[in-house]
């Protein structure tokens, strides 16, 4: 009987094999069994071998490929830097291809004196009419051959907490000083500012440019042929941006009272002249546009909630028509398309480590725009207030960074995609508050707790009864005590406590206009379920007296001055914030590590306001209350609030502060370490 082969039999297959040795075994060992009488042949020369050795080729590389599109498409495998760099990008992540160094400048233009009163109220001041007002953007070279920019305005027409200026005398005669010297320090950053212009005909959606340059750091500005700006965006589904407006009478005037504090209100606007960059492998920047093409009004397409059903002769009428509803959210979808216009784009660009410059080699003016109005004013001494301008830079500057690695961006995208620029915990509002650009307003201190509101179930109480007897006539009467509402927590709304500098570096409330740009900027990452409720934090203004053993041989007097010195240290306000305890032995081991201390010692007890059996701290701190005196006016019981060596503060948030060292810190010797009294 002659053989024959089931041709529905399911042949075995192995789907294991991943290498060339791999494929090249099974294929002969298939042969064998689905071929035996067919072919038998498995020499190294014979030409099936060859067929099964090209199969088994083609098999490892098809292997080779699928394995590494597969290893490609995850972040934490990939390595091609296309891939890691589209995948970044698609998380929300941009790939800094390098970054500028930044730093401090300070600047410096002299004024002449002006004289005012005469005889015993004769005084000299500088004369603020002959200062100038320097646009930022001024160029500037360091000795490396480096250019720098500054990021911001220079005004030396005032002084604020958000920008304080330095006067001294510079020169004088017969002790009269006929010179000033104005000093106002100003952020750099380092790079090259170049202009690109960009000509586009008819409409096309989602277009894309590239500018020349690499790793750029920061588009300026972006400008079509009539003067409208075009705005970058993370993502091009968003239609607000933050925009800011100077504070004056005419922007805002109830604001504009606090224009010294918060020079500019921050404002969210709508508009659909908007791109998001991309950054490309070869280290270029693209500038990709919205999908929106149309030229004809949004209503013509989109119905307007406003005119939906309107009677008025030529309104459309959309009551009969089935659409859907959030088309009434949407308006150039994605943005719109450049058409028939040139972009004018200014960026900055350039940076790594070498960009890093040492300190005092920044003093080269290559270009500045200086605003000085010389209208009634000495041209001479306009023009010499004009050459005076110098800068220099106190301290090296730092950032300067190159390219980022492969991994360093697969990193920073798994962090990035964690956040979300998203405020959800208490931590993301506080890092936000101060984020906030200084332009819109100086915030020293935040603090953020949840809201509590009064538990309805408890507002109309059942009343508590309670049986007592009258004493004169022996009769039973019942005393009705109301019970206190409770307050429960309220899990959509937070407050936010805050306190800003004033021109002294003293803690002081907020103004109106800053808290209006915490909120606005705080619109754009706050949950839409969370209410913010922005408050003024208490400040508790103290002084400290502190008993001291000296050791003997030192002079007191020194002693003393340098411990009022640590103390000092130790209260900067730098490094206090909203509801931070004071450690009383903090403070005495700081005393302590003086040269000269022997020891630091408590007061005596008539000294405390304590009772028979408590024991005096070992630091005393006292409030200082009095507004005649520059302080806050605040009360509090600082003995109440000592509870085993640390100083609580109040359950309101609030701040403790010394605000005047040279008076609110008394250190007293009350002996040295001979046994001696002082």
């Amino acid at each position: 009987m002659p053989y024959s082969q089931n041709k529905k039999a399911v042949k075995e297959v192995r789907y294991l094999n991943k290498d060339f040795a791999s494929f090249k075994s099974n294929l002969i060992e298939f042969t064998k069994i689905y071929f035996p009488n067919t072919y038998n042949d498995f020499n190294e020369a014979s030409p099936g071998m060859m067929f099964i050795e090209m199969a088994s080729y083609v098999g490892d590389v098809l292997s080779y490929y699928v394995d590494n599109q597969f290893k490609e498409s995850l972040l934490s495998f990939a390595q091609e830097k296309r891939t890691v760099y589209n995948m970044a990008q698609t998380f929300g992540y941009k790939p800094k291809l390098g970054a500028p160094s930044t730093g401090m400048l300070d600047v410096f233009q002299t004024v002449p004196a002006i004289s005012e009163g005469t005889g015993e109220n004769y005084t000299t001041n500088p004369d603020l009419r002959y200062a100038m007002e320097i646009k930022s953007g001024m160029i500037l070279n360091s000795s490396a051959g480096v250019n720098f920019t500054t990021v911001e305005d220079c005004n030396f027409k005032f002084s604020s907490s958000y920008d304080p200026m330095e006067i001294s005398v510079y020169e004088s005669a017969n002790d009269v000083p006929v010179t000033y010297l104005l000093k106002k320090s100003v952020k750099i950053e380092s790079g090259n500012i170049a202009t690109e212009f960009f000509s586009f005909g008819n409409a096309t959606k989602f277009d894309r440019i590239a500018l020349s340059n690499e790793v750029v750091t920061e588009i300026i500005s972006c400008t079509d042929d009539d003067g409208k700006e075009w705005y970058p965006v993370d993502y091009l589904a968003q239609d607000t941006v933050f925009e800011d407006m100077e504070n004056n009478a005419d922007t805002d005037p109830d604001l504009a009272q606090y224009a010294d504090q918060s020079p500019y209100l921050l404002k969210l606007l709508k508009t659909s002249r908007r791109f998001t960059t991309f950054i490309r492998e070869d280290g270029k920047t693209e500038l990709r546009f919205g999908a929106g093409i149309s030229d004809s009004p949004d209503e013509e397409i989109i119905p307007n909630p406003n005119n939906v059903g309107s009677s008025l002769p030529g309104s459309p009428s959309y009551l009969n028509t089935a659409f859907d509803p959030s088309n009434f959210l949407s308006t150039k979808t994605y943005g719109q398309a450049p058409s028939n216009t040139t972009l004018t784009i200014q960026y900055r660009y350039g940076g790594g480590v070498d960009h890093n410059a040492l300190a005092n080699s920044i003093t080269s003016v290559v270009s500045s725009t200086v605003n000085l109005n010389t209208l009634g004013l000495n041209q001479n001494l306009a023009n010499v207030s004009r050459a005076s301008l110098a800068v220099t830079n106190p301290d090296s500057t730092t950032g300067g960074k190159s390219a980022e690695s492969i991994t360093e961006v697969k990193n920073n995208t798994l962090a990035y995609f964690q956040a979300q620029q998203r405020a959800v915990t208490k931590a993301d509002y506080i890092t936000r508050v101060y984020a906030l650009p200084p332009k819109y307003g100086n915030v020293a201190k935040a603090y953020i707790v949840q809201d509590t509101q009064i538990d309805p179930a408890s507002v109309n109480p059942k009343p508590k009864k309670k049986k007592k007897k009258r004493a004169m006539d022996g009769k039973e009467v019942i005393n009705i005590e109301p019970q206190k509402p409770s307050v429960i927590p309220n899990p959509l709304a937070m407050n936010l406590y805050v306190l800003g500098f004033d021109a002294n570096k003293k803690l002081t409330n907020l103004n109106q206009a800053v808290k209006e740009n915490i909120q606005t900027f705080l619109t754009q990452f706050r949950m839409m379920t969370d209410a913010i409720n922005i408050k003024d934090a208490y400040v508790i203004n103290i002084g400290v007296k502190c008993n001291i053993l000296t050791k003997a041989g030192y002079n007191k007097e020194q002693v003393i001055l340098q411990a009022t010195e640590k103390i000092a240290a130790f209260f900067d306000i730098e490094k206090w914030q909203i509801g931070q305890p004071i450690v009383l032995g903090d403070i005495a081991y700081q005393v302590s590590l003086v040269d000269g201390v022997s020891a630091v010692v408590a007061p005596d007890d008539e000294d405390e306001e304590l009772g028979k059996n408590e024991k005096p701290p070992i630091v005393q701190v006292v409030n200082k209350h009095s507004r005649t005196d520059g302080y806050s006016g605040n009360l509090y019981d600082i003995v109440s609030a000592t509870k085993e060596g640390v100083v609580y503060p109040s359950m309101d948030p609030s701040c403790f502060e010394m605000k005047y060292p040279n008076i609110d810190i008394e250190v007293r010797v009350v002996g040295d370490s001979t046994g001696g009294a002082s």
